[in-house]
């Protein structure tokens, strides 16, 4: 168990660079003097490891050091397993069910030789049928590029009771999608508000 989390700790410091104590405890759902303990621990091992001191201090990796991910238990194989495996409808919601496969693809094979091959144990004794799910609404999709390229969107477009917004984020729970509307964050729109939609080719934020 403790490997595990000395191992998750270095990976959180190699790719997210220098955090506090509190902000590890966070992630790893320790106490902040269990990583105190740690960062003792992996400095005895000769890990490259740099304690900053006092309000803006922290912990983060010395000399560009890098590591790979070289191993995962039996359980967390398992896991993976069930993420390469299992579909996601959100992605075909998105528009992103071919670039989710790839993605599947290249992290697999990211994997050293021993974690694929436990991988592929696990996706063998566990098997997920493709289940047919119902047809995506092409409003998500549409409305996911005006997320990632900041365009303005209409809704209720054709209505009286048209509406403008800046769409800013997506949320899918379990009632559906809702649209995060940066006019009015706090107010997140359901998807059975939406009616007609249409996205502008101008982007919010930028000069009339």
């Amino acid at each position: 168990m403790r490997a595990a989390r000395l191992l998750q700790t270095l990976l959180l410091l190699q790719n997210r660079g220098r955090m506090s104590c509190g902000a590890l405890a966070g992630e790893l759902g320790v106490a902040t003097r269990t990583i105190l303990r740690d960062v003792d621990a992996m400095t005895e091992a000769g890990l490259p490891i740099i304690v900053h001191r006092g309000q803006q201090g922290g912990v983060e990796l010395g000399f560009n050091y890098r590591t790979r991910l070289t191993g995962l238990a039996a359980d967390e194989a398992e896991a993976m397993a069930v993420i390469l495996s299992t579909a996601a409808p959100a992605l075909d919601a998105l528009g992103l069910r071919s670039a989710g496969d790839r993605a599947r693809s290249k992290l697999f094979e990211s994997f050293p030789d021993g974690v694929r091959d436990k991988i592929a144990v696990a996706r063998q004794l566990l098997r997920f049928a493709a289940v047919a799910s119902a047809l995506p609404d092409p409003r998500v999709e549409a409305l996911a590029v005006a997320v990632r390229e900041s365009r303005i969107a209409f809704v209720q477009a054709r209505g009286p009771t048209r509406r403008r917004v800046h769409p800013i984020a997506l949320e899918c729970a379990a009632d559906g999608w809702s649209l995060i509307d940066g006019l009015d964050p706090a107010k997140p729109l359901p998807i059975s508000s939406w009616g007609d939609i249409n996205i502008s080719a101008r982007r919010f934020g930028a000069s009339a």
